[in-house]
């Protein structure tokens, strides 16, 4: 078959949900790719950020393979010892408390917001507030919570109870916190938003607001989690923890997977039997595979190597900024989580790349973004800077 015959079949029996590059990708290793036709890319958003450890780690396969011959999935009304070991590692790394599983992160944030909605039932407090140019899943209330208005049209009326304000705009959040206001959620990076990059100052001074009006503070970790920053979450970079961490993408590296995480100091039973569940989420096959995760990063110093060559990354996209100053206004993330704002509309350089073998994101129109897999090595990063180098060099 030929990528023709495949984009036929999609038109004729596939709902259009999604704006198609007309590539056809068939195999993955590391950071590279092929498509139908055999031409091989340089994969710099691996799977919509999905494959933090590149396509088809071996580890993962291996651990896939293993499990798939024992038992693919149980039910969670039984225990599971690959879902309970999983939970143990999770908490390890990030903070005390325990784990709901799910199958991808609006999931677990639908998660989060049932849980806040549920905390808050006895003062009647419900409403959550979130941020301008967030991104936080596409079921009816993260679709809500998700503080772009594109996402929003056609899909009302919507759930009540969520208020947008500016990021990084401290008075404004303080100033929309009401007798209703429950919690506060925010990505510590917005993502979809732009790579824009939570202040320090700022989210201490929202820790603290929490902690002065008994609210949650929830942290949408499901881009930035799993190293993609240099450290397993983000929100350590910051010196605080949240009450609520989302957590999917790079925690299966491939295989669907989200969890909530439920900090400890919360000693009430919120979500108990009955209240909230998911028929898939935790099963041996995915937990296998995020405990495969967990593994592959501590034994390859993979965070290490994401700190290190996000570092390298940035600095030779500066150095594109510095030659190319009428095109490129901003290079701006932490380790691999970065973003290059453009003076003009980003989708023909995406397209120009893809054709060249290059393949990054473009988010608000004018923000590339380029979030590589942690095992990405600096001979990757200089032919992908060459590239766009190239790229830019006609535009310019």
């Amino acid at each position: 078959m030929k990528t023709s015959d495949i984009r036929a079949l999609y038109e004729e029996f596939v709902l259009p949900t999604y704006a198609r590059s007309g590539v056809c990708l068939v195999k993955g290793k590391g950071s590279k790719v092929w498509d139908l036709e055999g031409k091989e890319y340089l994969d710099f958003f691996p799977g919509w950020a999905v494959s933090g450890l590149g396509h088809c780690h071996p580890d993962i396969v291996n651990a896939i393979k293993n499990q798939a011959r024992k038992l693919l999935h149980v039910a969670n009304n039984y225990y599971g010892v690959k879902q309970a070991l999983l939970a143990k590692k999770i908490i390890e790394k990030s903070f005390p408390g325990r784990v709901f599983f799910c199958n991808s992160g609006a999931e677990a944030m639908e998660s989060a917001i049932k849980f806040a909605r549920k905390f808050g039932s006895k003062t009647g407090r419900y409403e959550m507030i979130t941020m301008e140019r967030s991104f936080h899943g596409r079921t009816l209330a993260t679709l809500t919570a998700t503080g772009q208005e594109k996402f929003h049209k056609g899909f009302e009326p919507l759930p009540e109870g969520f208020k947008h304000v500016p990021f990084n705009d401290f008075d404004a959040l303080k100033q929309a916190v009401g007798p209703k206001t429950i919690a506060i959620a925010l990505e510590p990076i917005q993502g979809e938003g732009g790579i824009q990059v939570a202040s320090p100052d700022y989210l201490k001074k929202v820790k603290a607001l929490c902690h002065e009006k008994n609210l949650l503070l929830v942290f949408d970790e499901v881009q930035t989690g799993m190293g993609r920053t240099g450290k397993w979450f983000a929100f350590e970079h910051y010196g605080i923890e949240p009450d609520l961490m989302a957590l999917a993408k790079s925690l299966g590296s491939g295989v669907p997977i989200g969890a909530l995480v439920v900090n400890r100091k919360i000693q009430e039973e919120v979500l108990t039997p009955g209240t909230h569940a998911s028929t898939y989420g935790g099963n041996p096959l995915v937990a296998a595979a995020a405990l495969a995760v967990f593994k592959a990063i501590e034994k390859g110093k993979l965070l290490g190597n994401a700190e290190a060559m996000g570092s390298y990354l940035k600095s030779r996209l500066e150095e594109l900024k510095g030659k190319y100053p009428n095109l490129i206004k901003e290079v701006r993330g932490i380790g691999l989580m970065l973003g290059v704002e453009l003076n003009r509309p980003g989708a023909e350089i995406v397209n120009r790349l893809r054709e060249r073998g290059l393949l990054i994101n473009c988010t608000q129109e004018n923000v590339l973004r380029i979030m590589p897999a942690m095992t990405v090595t600096k001979r990757m990063i200089d032919q992908a800077v060459r590239l766009m180098d190239q790229v830019f060099s006609e535009l310019s």
